[in-house]
């Protein structure tokens, strides 16, 4: 849900959160989508993990809610790129999902 914040130049605002399955494969998350940083500068990102390192915490603040609107639809695609990545490629997913012979 889009919010307002305190910052009356990005009052505009949402906070996302992204379940993992493990630490591992949030921080590979993480590390994945971090280096795309914000190309408008009318938009600000911030990346974390939870304290528990399953969670993917990413705030957005923008200056208007179709900037943030566009910025998030751009991140959301990222991120099903880096699940189905995950999903197809990642050994520890794979054998998760496999059934015992």
């Amino acid at each position: 849900m889009a919010t307002t914040t305190d910052d009356a130049r990005f009052p505009c605002s949402l906070a996302l959160r992204i379940p993992l399955p493990d630490p591992r494969l949030a921080s590979a998350a993480l590390d994945a989508l971090h280096v795309d940083a914000e190309l408008s500068p009318l938009v600000r990102r911030h990346l974390s993990l939870d304290d528990a390192r399953t969670l993917l915490c990413v705030d957005y603040q923008a200056t208007t809610n179709r900037m943030l609107r566009v910025a998030v639809n751009s991140f959301m695609d990222s991120v099903k790129l880096v699940l189905d990545v995950m999903e197809h490629l990642d050994v520890d997913v794979l054998a998760q999902h496999s059934v015992p012979h």
